[in-house]
């Protein structure tokens, strides 16, 4: 009896692993919102990193999170580096590519509690008067996030934050064009 249980674990374990092996390695997460106000409002609050803490729903995870800044004051070659507790961990971010009012490219790498390297893009569509903001975050799963995302998938991981993020961002961007 107690190897035909023994065997019956080793079967789960083996046919979990295949599932997690057999997951797609890509993944992309999306979210959009509109904004009332032009293409620039929410431009200008995402390519400068030092107004993220206003707007960004990870900057409130760790009240005593730690931020360096390096390179450009913002846009291309601006870099932003975080450390914190173990809910944010430790990485950094630098924006690759921006196309004014338009685009914004981000190199994201976590390198605490996990490492990866994602991109992260911001769009910024008008829309009449109005501009849609997408926010998406692509990347590859190494065996680890491929288990997990059995459990939880990335969309459910950050798709919340995001849509969080993009209400503020909605909030902020129309509060200073209002001005």
């Amino acid at each position: 009896m107690l190897q035909i249980i023994l065997l019956a674990i080793a079967a789960l374990i083996v046919l979990f692993l295949a599932v997690a092996a057999m997951r797609p390695s890509d993944f992309r997460v999306e979210r959009s919102i509109l904004i009332d106000a032009p293409p620039a409002a929410a431009f200008a609050q995402v390519q400068d990193f030092h107004r993220w803490p206003q707007w960004s729903p990870f900057e409130n995870v760790d009240p005593h999170l730690r931020r360096s800044y390096e390179g450009a004051a913002s846009g291309e070659g601006a870099i932003y580096a975080w450390v914190g507790n173990k809910d944010v961990g430790e990485g950094r971010m630098l924006i690759l590519e921006t196309r004014p009012d338009q685009y914004i490219k981000i190199q994201l790498d976590f390198l605490k509690p996990f490492e990866a390297h994602n991109l992260a893009e911001f769009t910024f569509t008008p829309v009449g008067a109005r501009t849609e903001v997408t926010w998406a975050m692509s990347g590859r799963h190494n065996f680890l996030f491929k288990a997990i995302g059995i459990f939880m998938s990335m969309d459910k991981m950050v798709g919340g934050m995001f849509e969080k993020g993009l209400r503020d961002l909605k909030r902020l961007s129309e509060n200073s064009f209002a001005q």
